[in-house]
């Protein structure tokens, strides 16, 4: 994994999310118009809070919208978790390739996104923590 640099307000977001949530926050980043936490392995349900409270919370104080992310090792779990609340119905990995499907036509476009944004964004996102892995396909 490459290393992650962050600035003095990442850094002050972090400690903030950390104060409210309990949770450990393992980077912290801006995707599209939305504040990204990745937080720990197990700690999604601290982070969300009780009916998601500390969501809205973190959310109201920092004026923005935010999503929270679970880390796993395994890159296909995830990958799973970075696209919740979309559902993968299938998902596998041949030669640095990561193929996945949608649950319905609905789903796949808006993994997709239009001219394939959504899926370079989180192919970025996923290579920051596997750089091994070379591209995310929709299958």
């Amino acid at each position: 994994m490459a290393s992650i640099t962050l600035d003095s307000d990442t850094i002050r977001v972090m400690a903030l999310f950390e104060q409210i949530t309990r949770a450990q926050v393992k980077d912290c980043f801006t995707s599209k118009d939305r504040l990204v936490f990745v937080v720990q392995e197990g700690d999604i349900g601290r982070a969300l809070g009780k009916k998601k409270a500390n969501l809205y919370r973190v959310e109201k104080l920092l004026n923005r919208k935010i999503k929270i992310v679970e880390f796993n090792p395994d890159v296909l779990q995830f990958i799973v978790n970075l696209l919740y609340p979309l559902r993968v119905q299938d998902i596998k990995e041949e030669d640095g390739i990561i193929s996945f499907t949608g649950s319905d036509e609905k789903t796949k476009g808006l993994m997709i996104g239009a001219r394939a944004q959504n899926l370079r964004n989180y192919e970025a996102i996923v290579q920051k923590y596997f750089p091994e892995v070379k591209e995310l396909k929709v299958v």
